[in-house]
C-alpha cells in the first residue's frame, strides 16, 4: 500500500477516535479498541516505509503483534525504539481483543489503551513522521 494511502487511513482513524472520545469512551470501546490497533499498525507501516526497512508491497498484520515473541520474529531486523514501539503496539493488540470482543470494561481500561496509543503515536511524530 502506499504511504498516501496509509496516512489517509490513519487520519480516518484519528478522527474517529477523536469523535468517540468528545462523545464518551465508555459508549465506544469497540470503536476506540479497532481504530487504536489499526492506526498504530499503519503509523508503523509508514515509519518503516520512510526508513526503507519495508518493501512497498508488504504489509504488516496487527495480529503479529499478540506477542512479542511473534512481533520479533516477524520483524527480525532493527530499527530506532524497537522495543518500545512493539511493547506498545502488543498492549494496544492485547487491548483490541479485550474492548472489541468482551464485555463492557472500565473507563480506566479503556484510557490505558488511549494512552498507550497516545504514546506510540508520540514517538513516531518525534521521529518526523506527520499524519495531516
Amino acid at each position: 500500500m502506499k504511504v498516501e494511502d496509509h496516512l489517509k487511513n490513519i487520519n480516518e482513524s484519528l478522527e474517529v477516535i477523536k469523535e468517540n472520545i468528545q462523545r464518551g469512551i465508555q459508549d465506544r470501546q469497540r470503536n476506540i479498541g479497532f481504530n487504536t490497533s489499526v492506526a498504530g499498525v499503519e503509523m508503523f507501516e509508514v515509519f518503516l516505509h520512510k526508513e526503507n526497512l519495508l518493501h512497498p508491497s508488504s504489509i504488516l498484520k496487527h495480529n503479529w503483534f499478540g506477542s512479542e515473541k511473534i512481533a520479533n520474529r516477524k520483524l527480525n531486523f532493527d530499527f530506532s525504539d524497537k522495543k518500545k514501539i512493539i511493547e506498545l503496539l502488543c498492549k494496544i493488540e492485547e487491548k483490541r481483543n479485550i474492548l472489541c470482543y468482551g464485555k463492557r470494561r472500565p473507563v480506566s481500561e479503556i484510557k490505558s489503551t488511549l494512552d498507550y496509543f497516545n504514546e506510540l503515536k508520540n514517538i513516531f511524530e518525534s521521529k518526523g513522521l506527520k499524519w495531516n
